[in-house]
């Protein structure tokens, strides 16, 4: 069984991110605008207090940031007192905004340029003890060009990133609880669900936002 394919966005193109970064950068220049979070504020807070409340992910725990866009998350965890923080995007604007934020508030965080369907490139980086996403794997999941095929070597990537004790905290607006364990369930195992506010409609309850907590899929002893 495999998860029916969304339709093809300009959404899921590196041409359409640069063009957005790049007016972004633009805004924040003028007037400090930080630009857009991507869903929205509330599910970005959701996974920092999950983090805060774990204690087996201590403040100096390595943290990336997979497709950070403006940073804005690991500014809270910034904040929050944690000080390994990485952020990687593809789009060379994204990182030149995410880094001038940081640099305006003082914070101590790292960003480079990152393609991730590069296995080897991404296994450079070594072993993190947190791997989040919010809304990479949906932008993927929308390029129009193979976009199972590009999942599955950004899966591949995230797990070279972690080991048994590794998390991979990922966000999506696009795919269901039940969706994402269906085609993560050759690499991973489901730790847990982030609860998000749900809506009630015909009887049936949903959710408009999925966060979910990944561990990586170890071999049988």
């Amino acid at each position: 069984m495999s998860v029916e394919e969304l339709n093809g966005s300009e959404l899921g193109t590196k041409e359409y991110w640069e063009k957005s970064y790049q007016r972004e950068i633009k805004n924040y220049k003028s007037h400090g605008d930080v630009g857009e979070i991507w869903f929205d504020e509330d599910s970005q807070i959701r996974v920092v207090n999950w983090i805060m409340k774990r204690d087996d992910i201590a403040d100096d725990a390595k943290f990336i940031d997979l497709g950070c866009g403006n940073g804005m998350i690991l500014v809270e965890l910034a904040n929050e007192g944690y000080t390994n923080l990485l952020g990687v995007d593809y789009s060379p604007k994204a990182v030149e905004l995410a880094s001038n934020i940081a640099k305006d508030q003082k914070l101590d965080i790292k960003y480079q340029v990152l393609d991730l369907l590069d296995a080897n490139e991404c296994q450079k980086l070594g072993i993190f003890n947190v791997v989040h996403d919010k809304g990479t794997y949906d932008a993927i999941s929308l390029n129009p060009d193979n976009p199972k095929e590009k999942r599955e070597l950004y899966l591949d990537c995230v797990k070279g990133m972690m080991d048994e004790n590794s998390f991979f905290v990922i966000t999506s607006c696009n795919w269901t609880d039940e969706e994402l364990i269906l085609s993560f369930n050759e690499k991973f195992d489901k730790f847990c669900t982030i609860p998000t506010p749900t809506f009630k409609f015909g009887g049936k309850v949903g959710s408009v936002i999925t966060s979910m907590v990944f561990k990586k899929k170890t071999l049988p002893s």
